[in-house]
């Protein structure tokens, strides 16, 4: 199976406080190169004679794959967050983010120091609905391979330093006030698994 790139879904012309030209290198370098990274592995292992191969090609090849695959995953979460005016969720998610963080505020607050505290290391911000709780909670993630099982995740702040450090430099905690400004909620929501037994 081929991957593709997807086609950003909003103008990095018209965010405020993250510059064009960061986002299109985001887009076209880092999530450009994990979807020909993994286009490349699958190359590799539909090759690889499994039954012969060296356990540490198998190793090496199948954890790469994991990487470049959740990498693509989170960057096309993370662009399809963008574009919008950030402010406080609407409807369902708005309720929902109520009861499980007691508050919007108190999410946002949990969430952005998250962000803050990755600023100078590597890693996500993933806001993921748990199907074991049936909650909504903040992950932490690094190495594109950290996922909570069973959770999906509808907002991902990518906090390696590809995704800030042309126009914020060191300033990472700049750079995660700028990614609030500009959260599609609409787009988030649309992520959010129904509640099972109750009308969202």
């Amino acid at each position: 199976m081929s991957h593709a790139m997807k086609p950003l879904s909003c103008d990095p012309a018209k965010l405020s406080g993250l510059s064009e030209n960061l986002i299109v290198s985001h887009y076209e370098n880092n999530y450009g190169g994990a979807v020909k990274r993994l286009n490349a592995i699958a190359e590799r292992l539909a090759e690889l004679d499994f039954a012969a191969a060296p356990v540490f090609l198998v190793n090496g090849l199948k954890r790469e794959e994991l990487v470049a695959t959740n990498s693509m995953i989170l960057h096309e979460l993370y662009f399809d967050s963008l574009g919008g005016a950030g402010g406080s969720p609407e409807g369902a998610l708005k309720r929902r983010i109520e009861r499980d963080f007691n508050g919007v505020a108190a999410w946002q607050t949990q969430f952005v120091s998250m962000g803050k505290a990755l600023g100078g290391g590597s890693g996500w911000v993933v806001l993921a609905h748990s199907a074991r709780s049936g909650r909504l909670v903040n992950q932490w993630a690094a190495d594109h391979t950290h996922a909570l099982v069973g959770a999906v995740p509808i907002l991902a702040l990518d906090m390696y330093e590809h995704s800030y450090h042309m126009d914020y430099g060191a300033k990472a905690a700049a750079y995660v006030d700028a990614f609030m400004q500009n959260i599609n909620w609409a787009n988030v929501a649309q992520r959010l698994p129904a509640e099972q037994g109750a009308a969202s």
